[in-house]
C-alpha cells in the first residue's frame, strides 16, 4: 500500500498594496513551498480564495535557482506571479509592499534594501520614519528601453491607437488617448497588433495627458485584467511622454500619475534612470493550508482558514 503524500504543514500569508494594487506575500524563506498555477489562481480568486492581483513569495536568493546568482548582491528574491499563475519579471507596487512586508517581519531594516527580481537588482528605500506607518516607499526602477517592436497598434471597445513600446523589466504598449473613457471598460483584454509582436503578452497602458508633468491612465496589465494601479506602467507612461517630446530631464523631474486607485510619483533622472514613489502597506496577515502536490488528475483544492 502506497502511504498517503504528507500535507504541506499550515503557513503564514500576508496581505498588502500599494495604491490599491493588492498582493498576498507568502513567506518561503528556504524555498520549501510547491506552488502550481492552479493554487496561484485560486489564491488570488477574490470569491474562493483570499484574493489579489498577484503573489509575492519571499525566499532567501540561495534557496531560489533563478535568484541564486544575485544571492551577492541581495538576501531575498520576489518571486512574483501574476494570477493566472504565469511568473512576471518585475512589478513597481509589488516590489514596495515586499519591501514593506520585510521591515514589517523584522528581516530588515528601514533604508535602502536590495530585492532580486527576475528583471534583476532593485534598491527600494524606506525611510526609517516610516516603520510604523503607510508612508510612501520609493523604489529605484532602473532605464526604461523603447527599443523594440515597432508599429504597434491597441485595440479597445471598437477604437484604434498607436502604441510606444517600452520596457520596463516588463513590456509595455502605452496609448495616448483623449479620454480615459474611450478604451470601455476593459473587461476583454485589448487587441495588441502586429499579433507576434508580444508571443508572451504585454500590459497595455492607456495614458491622457493633463498637464506638463500630469498624466492620468488606464492599465490593463498581462495576466490580471485592469488593475487599481500599475507601478512599472506608471513609468512607462512617463517614459513614453518623454520620448514623444525627444527631450531627457535636465534635472531630476517629478511627475504625477493619477490611476483609479490613487497617485504614484515618477521621478525622471538626467541619467535615464526613474524612481517610483507611492504607498505601500501590509494590511493583513492569517495562515493557509497549501495541500501537497500529489501524481493525480485532480488535486484537492487550497485550504484557507
Amino acid at each position: 500500500m502506497t502511504p498517503a503524500p504528507a500535507a504541506t504543514p499550515p503557513s503564514v500569508f500576508f496581505k498588502g498594496h500599494g495604491a490599491q494594487n493588492d498582493f498576498i506575500v507568502l513567506p518561503d524563506p528556504l524555498g520549501e513551498l510547491c506552488l502550481l498555477p492552479e493554487d496561484i489562481r485560486q489564491l488570488c480568486d477574490r470569491r474562493t480564495g483570499i484574493g489579489a492581483d498577484g503573489l509575492l513569495r519571499a525566499v532567501h536568493c540561495t534557496a531560489d535557482p533563478e535568484a541564486a546568482t544575485m544571492a551577492g548582491e541581495a538576501e531575498w528574491f520576489m518571486d512574483y506571479r501574476n494570477p493566472d499563475g504565469t511568473p512576471a519579471q518585475m512589478c513597481g507596487n509589488g516590489i514596495r509592499v515586499f519591501a514593506r512586508y520585510l521591515i514589517d517581519a523584522g528581516h530588515q531594516h528601514p533604508g535602502t534594501i536590495a530585492i532580486a527580481t527576475r528583471a534583476g537588482i532593485r534598491h527600494v528605500h524606506v525611510p526609517v520614519r516610516s516603520r510604523d506607518f503607510r508612508g510612501p516607499v520609493t523604489v529605484l526602477m532602473g532605464h526604461p528601453l523603447l527599443p523594440g517592436p515597432d508599429h504597434i497598434r491597441v485595440t479597445a471597445a471598437g477604437r484604434s491607437w498607436p502604441a510606444l513600446h517600452v520596457d520596463m523589466g516588463n513590456p509595455h504598449a502605452v496609448a495616448f488617448v483623449d479620454d480615459l473613457t474611450h478604451p470601455g471598460d476593459l473587461h476583454t483584454p485589448p487587441t495588441v497588433t502586429p499579433a507576434g509582436a508580444y508571443p508572451a503578452g504585454v500590459t497595455v497602458n492607456f495614458v491622457a495627458v493633463r498637464g506638463p508633468r500630469l498624466l492620468v491612465a488606464r492599465v490593463h496589465e498581462r495576466g490580471v485584467g485592469e488593475t487599481r494601479a500599475c507601478g512599472t506602467g506608471a513609468c512607462a507612461a512617463v517614459a513614453a511622454v518623454l520620448a514623444r517630446t525627444g527631450r531627457r530631464p535636465a534635472a531630476s523631474t517629478r511627475f504625477t500619475v493619477d490611476l483609479p486607485g490613487g497617485s504614484l510619483t515618477v521621478t525622471a533622472n538626467p541619467d535615464g534612470t526613474m524612481e517610483l514613489t507611492g504607498p505601500a502597506a501590509i494590511v493583513a496577515q492569517g495562515t493557509l493550508d497549501l495541500t501537497a502536490a500529489v501524481p493525480a488528475p485532480r488535486r484537492s483544492p487550497v485550504q484557507v482558514r
